[in-house]
């Protein structure tokens, strides 16, 4: 029985490159099924609800899921989401390519982000008029099984591991993430670098090859996972991963860039790039490693998109993958 895969491109340019990276993906052939569904801010406007129970559904039902971006109603959309794949860790590469205009050629990270809590646990009020409160939550047992999690993701690959945080001024929560590494380290017999998120977004953009997997909590993950993007090329480059125990949600860096949407114009590079981190983790390595040399001949050789210099299109991007493959 074929896998089945939920397809929600969302808003503004995920309607263009989530279909370039079906059509990949159906280029290889492998039986895949595709439920869609829908999210976003013409959702939001359609039904009244930016992520329809029917779409949640589809996800916890479907055996991978992949989504493009939303806009305005982003938070309403891609943290459900999430957490209806159980997702417990946001992995984000951000690698140089050979034909890229790169800031830092020499740059190949992975960002292996805690993504259940931290800031963006959602508990935030309004505890008077002008005065507002958001809660950060940080727990021993996400802290240890993102930390695990990304040995195991720097074991595999042989990549040394850097601790991203701010103790030094966020003393129980972060100083809760740290003691936890350290715990799991000690247990592990693993060596690792600590750093403070603030120095190491200057160490990474003078010195990124010297950094292999970062492990870090939720909101130093995303600042850091973007900087990292100016380095290789910007945004456009960027796939990420969303893993949970059973289920996963695999979607670009990039958000929805209504300026260019609809125009056809978008690189659909991150997004197909997504897709072969799905069909690795979906354990069909040799297709994940197909469609990811493809995609880099393709960066290497041409067509670009205009964001790389280039004049191509999304259909001419697509297609020059899929006649690699």
């Amino acid at each position: 029985m074929s896998e089945t895969i939920a397809v929600i491109p969302g808003d503004g340019i995920g309607r263009e490159v989530v279909p370039a990276a079906v059509r990949v993906l159906d280029a290889l052939d492998m039986g895949f099924s595709f439920a869609m569904g829908e999210a976003g801010d013409d959702t939001l406007a359609d039904t009244g609800e930016a992520l329809p129970d029917r779409t949640v559904e589809l996800v916890e039902n479907s055996d991978a899921t992949l989504f493009g971006a939303a806009g305005e109603t982003a938070a309403d959309v891609i943290l459900p989401l999430r957490a209806a794949v159980g997702s417990f860790a946001n992995v984000r590469p951000a690698r140089a390519y050979p034909g890229v205009d790169a800031v830092k050629p020499e740059t190949d990270l992975v960002f292996v982000r805690e993504n259940t809590e931290g800031v963006y646990s959602g508990i935030e009020s309004e505890v008077a008029p002008g005065v507002t409160t958001l809660t950060r939550v940080v727990t021993e047992e996400a802290s240890r099984r993102i930390t695990e999690f990304g040995f195991d993701y720097a074991e595999e690959r042989d990549e040394p591991v850097t601790v991203a945080h701010k103790a030094n001024v966020m003393r129980t929560t972060d100083g809760q993430f740290v003691e936890s590494v350290a715990d799991v380290a000690e247990e592990r017999g693993v060596e690792y670098d600590a750093a403070l998120m603030d120095a190491l977004a200057m160490q990474l953009i003078t010195q990124p090859e010297e950094y292999g997997v970062i492990v870090c909590p939720n909101l130093a993950g995303d600042v850091l996972s973007d900087l990292a993007a100016g380095l290789v090329g910007g945004l456009g480059l960027l796939p990420s991963a969303n893993i949970g125990p059973e289920n996963a949600l695999f979607e670009p860096v990039h958000g929805s860039a209504p300026d260019i949407a609809g125009e056809g114009v978008a690189n659909p590079a991150a997004t197909i790039l997504s897709t072969a981190m799905m069909l690795e983790h979906l354990e069909y390595e040799n297709a994940g490693s197909r469609v990811r040399a493809a995609v880099e001949k393709t960066l290497e050789e041409g067509p670009h998109t205009p964001d790389l210099g280039g004049s191509a299109t999304t259909e001419d991007v697509t297609s020059a993958v899929i006649e690699r493959l």
